[in-house]
């Protein structure tokens, strides 16, 4: 199982990239998110307003409190991956990553403002896609991409009132409760 932990999120500032992250998420490969930060119901009814449309089993949380999130990880034997420009490139610790959560969960933790350093010290890896500064939305999709791959991307939802099918030239969707 992987779990998304979205650190910082601010009600006025931080609704769409947070809306993001969780798009993300679930797009890749994910199972779920927790929202750390304010409270924003407008954000996590969105995320159930997409599921609902378009195929459920994904979920969404709020946690007031991201320490404990991260500590009740720990202590269920999780493998906590910190998301962050100041960490190792995920191509020289993908191996690893992979061998140590074969029968572990993942968390992987995306920042918003400044991460606490206690985030650094509490985690199992401190990755990076790259050594610059940039999106965490592009920064999770990269690493979902290279631990889950296509299979990820490729995850059909179950309960789906709405499939987009590929197309070349248009938009294709089909509608109705598909399985």
């Amino acid at each position: 199982m992987i779990t998304v932990l979205r650190l910082g999120h601010r009600v006025i500032r931080d609704q769409r990239v947070t809306t993001h992250v969780a798009l993300t998420a679930r797009a890749f490969g994910a199972d779920s998110i927790i929202i750390s930060g304010e409270r924003d119901d407008g954000v996590i009814e969105s995320i159930e307003k997409v599921c609902t449309e378009f195929g459920g089993g994904f979920g969404i949380e709020y946690a007031k409190n991201w320490k404990r999130v991260i500590e009740g990880w720990k202590k269920k034997n999780g493998v906590a991956i910190h998301l962050t420009m100041y960490g190792e490139d995920i191509d020289d610790k993908k191996e690893e990553i992979m061998e140590k959560c074969k029968e572990r969960d993942m968390l992987i933790i995306v920042g918003g403002p400044k991460v606490p350093f206690d985030v650094y010290k509490m985690v199992d890896y401190n990755i990076a896609v790259g050594n610059q500064p940039h999106s965490e939305v592009a920064a999770l999709a990269i690493v979902l991409d290279r631990l889950v791959g296509s299979e990820g991307r490729k995850k059909r939802f179950m309960s789906a009132k709405k499939r987009i099918l590929p197309n070349p030239v248009g938009k294709t969707v089909v509608e109705g409760l598909l399985g």
